[in-house]
């Protein structure tokens, strides 16, 4: 007991964090070109007081990274406690270039991203497919109004269906974890809204997402990841982590690097491309970034499993897209400046944090001065 007790003691409060690191990113053998913030129109000086600020905020951001024009700019790293999707406490670590963290939702985007390469493959249904007619065996589950359900809904957050996830209460998520028939279980839900019509946060509809991919291509969610998205972006050290049945949580499991999630961020500023080479379908990219539906998030919209909401740049609106993961994982996108922005932290459900990294979009914006 004494032993446990000790344990504890170590990773929770007195495990040693090494020093924060940044602004200028390490040079690494994995596809990233370095520069400094100036040569990119970027106020050097006013990016690390910006980011300075957010590190030093009590807040848990571990890591922050910038690129423009497809160069990595800057990159910061810091410990502080973190929680993998299985942990039920925090333990205190280290961060730093060559470590995975936990990405949680943008998980879905990802998922979202091997959707269009199945479709472009012509192995999964179109968005216009009624979910039912997917799933047969389901027809005892086909009332009218699910009838009209279709994949998109599920892509857009709007099925219509009654499910609770995320706040206080019941969280119909985390059944996911034990459910051997994923889309029964969500589709057994019964209906709030009409299809189509209003946004509700589901991350089963990612689960049936990665169930059909699964079904359509004939490997696991993981294998197909591998070898139509992560190793052609020369992406090595990752993992989706498996629910009770092996099968990779698409909806919260993803944990790789930050530079490897930046190149993410990269491939959809250059229309599914990487290094010259068509990874993704250009007209999915286009089509993922038409955000279709209102949220309850700020003025942000949603739609083809990413968010998407409006900075200024002297003066000018411009439209970013995003990636969101509970704790402040985030993955920014922003097609007028050709840039992405990806932070990422260990504060679970805690809106201070998810507040001031949802804040950093328009101040790093701001930073930009050609």
């Amino acid at each position: 007991m004494g032993v446990l007790v000790l344990t504890a003691l170590w990773a929770c409060w007195l495990r040693p964090l090494l020093p924060r690191t940044g602004p200028t990113p390490e040079t690494l053998a994995d596809g990233w070109v370095i520069d400094v913030p100036a040569a990119q129109g970027i106020d050097g000086v006013e990016l690390d007081n910006t980011v300075t600020a957010l590190l030093d905020a009590p807040l848990n951001v571990h890591s922050v990274l910038i690129e423009r024009h497809g160069k990595l700019v800057a990159e910061y790293y810091q410990g502080g406690k973190d929680r993998s999707v299985y942990a039920l406490f925090s333990t205190r670590h280290s961060f730093g270039p060559a470590t995975r963290q936990d990405m949680r939702s943008i998980g879905k985007s990802i998922t979202s991203l091997l959707y269009g390469v199945a479709l472009g493959e012509g192995q999964v249904p179109a968005l216009s497919t009624p979910v039912l007619d997917a799933y047969p065996t389901l027809a005892d589950l086909a009332t009218p109004e699910k009838r009209r359900i279709a994949i998109g809904d599920l892509f857009n957050m709007a099925n219509g269906l009654d499910w609770h996830e995320g706040g206080r209460g019941v969280n119909d998520e985390l059944r996911l974890f034990w459910k051997r028939d994923i889309a029964r279980y969500v589709l057994g839900h019964g209906m709030q809204t009409a299809p189509g019509t209003a946004f509700n946060y589901n991350g089963g509809g990612t689960a049936i997402l990665a169930d059909l991919i699964t079904r359509g291509t004939g490997k696991p969610l993981y294998v197909y990841a591998r070898s139509r998205l992560f190793e052609p972006l020369d992406i090595r050290d990752w993992e989706w982590v498996a629910d009770v049945h092996g099968r990779s949580m698409a909806f919260n499991g993803l944990r790789m690097r930050p530079r490897d999630l930046l190149k993410i961020g990269r491939l959809v500023l250059d229309d599914g491309q990487w290094r010259n080479k068509q990874i993704v379908p250009a007209t999915w990219i286009r089509q993922s970034m038409k955000t279709v539906i209102g949220t309850d998030v700020r003025n942000y919209r949603y739609g083809h499993q990413w968010w998407g909401g409006v900075a200024h740049w002297q003066g000018q609106p411009m439209e970013w897209h995003a990636g969101f993961g509970n704790g402040g994982q985030r993955l920014y996108i922003i097609p007028a400046l050709d840039m992405a922005i990806v932070t990422t932290a260990g504060a679970y459900d805690e809106d201070p944090t998810a507040i001031r990294v949802n804040d950093l979009v328009q101040q790093v914006i701001d930073c930009v001065k050609r």
